[in-house]
């Protein structure tokens, strides 16, 4: 309770910057600037993760530097994504709107899977903190910490595409161009089994290489961190597909289709399996969690994308 709190200090003051940064990010995606939202959220991701260790190890700050780095990167999401209402591109103005109520309900339902995806990582990363330390041990867990990083990044990518994905699909299912979305949903599938391959590649190649990266890791953890990392990694096989199908329905008018896929990789699948498998399996199946969860969610996103082509 004592380290939570730590960790929150920095975080609680600039809470609102998280979903303001998604809200500004929405703006951006449609008009024509997806590159700078991107830019925004892996500035803001990148500065996390190095600041992590800058913070943590550099300043010896301990769990309270983890925190200032993430509450410095949210903050440096928002200039970025701030700077493209000053800049000449910007086509972007306020005027006034009618149907406020009719608008709003439609808002939040195409939105809100988006919402759960982002707030699905810290209840993922809360369940397996506790089940890890329930079951196995701080190396353990420190390994996790390195998990969570790098799942953070392959994320952040794949929400790249999605984003930049989005506008074009919408804007051609508007227009009533099937081919210009068959088009597109192609070359953004193909973009995502990419980034499959090479995230997946990178962790199943340089474990320890990436533990190194992130912390000065004891012998212990570098026993441990290649089988776990391993394992885990076949998670990033089929999770950018299923963050890609999160932007995708919503795009084509189909935001439930989205909002299930949220629901079940975010809290359902994993947050039933975390449980589970470790108690029917032994303590190293909470590893095989994630994996599980992205590959049955997958099958839906396949069945889904098959329909409603």
């Amino acid at each position: 309770m004592v380290l939570a709190q730590e960790y929150l200090k920095p975080i609680k003051y600039i809470i609102p910057v998280y979903p303001f940064s998604q809200f500004l990010a929405a703006f951006l995606r449609n008009d024509h600037a997806p590159g700078r939202a991107t830019a925004a959220i892996l500035a803001g991701g990148i500065f996390n993760i190095f600041g992590d260790v800058f913070f943590v190890f550099g300043l010896n700050l301990g769990i309270y530097g983890a925190g200032l780095a993430t509450a410095i990167g949210g903050c440096i999401s928002i200039v970025v994504l701030l700077s493209h209402f000053v800049s000449k591109t910007n086509t972007l103005k306020i005027s006034k709107i009618y149907g406020h109520v009719h608008k709003m309900r439609l808002l939040t339902i195409n939105g809100f899977s988006s919402f759960i995806s982002d707030i699905a990582m810290g209840v993922i990363a809360m369940l397996f903190n506790r089940q890890i330390m329930h079951y196995l041990n701080s190396d353990a867990l420190a390994v996790f910490g390195i998990i969570v990083q790098v799942t953070t990044i392959v994320q952040c990518s794949t929400y790249g595409v999605g984003q930049a994905i989005q506008p074009i699909v919408s804007v051609n299912y508007g227009a009533g161009k099937k081919e210009r979305i068959k088009e597109a949903k192609t070359y953004g599938l193909w973009t995502v089994v990419l980034l499959s391959i090479v995230w997946t590649g990178l962790v199943m190649l340089i474990p320890n290489g990436i533990i190194r990266l992130f912390m000065s890791p004891t012998n212990h953890v570098l026993q441990i961190a290649p089988t776990i990392m391993r394992v885990y990694a076949l998670s990033y096989l089929f999770l950018p597909l299923n963050i890609f199908a999160i932007y995708y329905f919503p795009s084509v008018m189909k935001p439930n289709i989205a909002l299930i896929i949220s629901f079940a990789r975010g809290m359902v699948l994993c947050g039933i399996l975390v449980y589970v498998l470790p108690m029917l399996f032994g303590s190293f199946a909470i590893w095989w969690v994630m994996p599980i969860t992205e590959t049955l969610v997958a099958i839906y996103v396949g069945y889904c994308m098959s329909k409603y082509a």
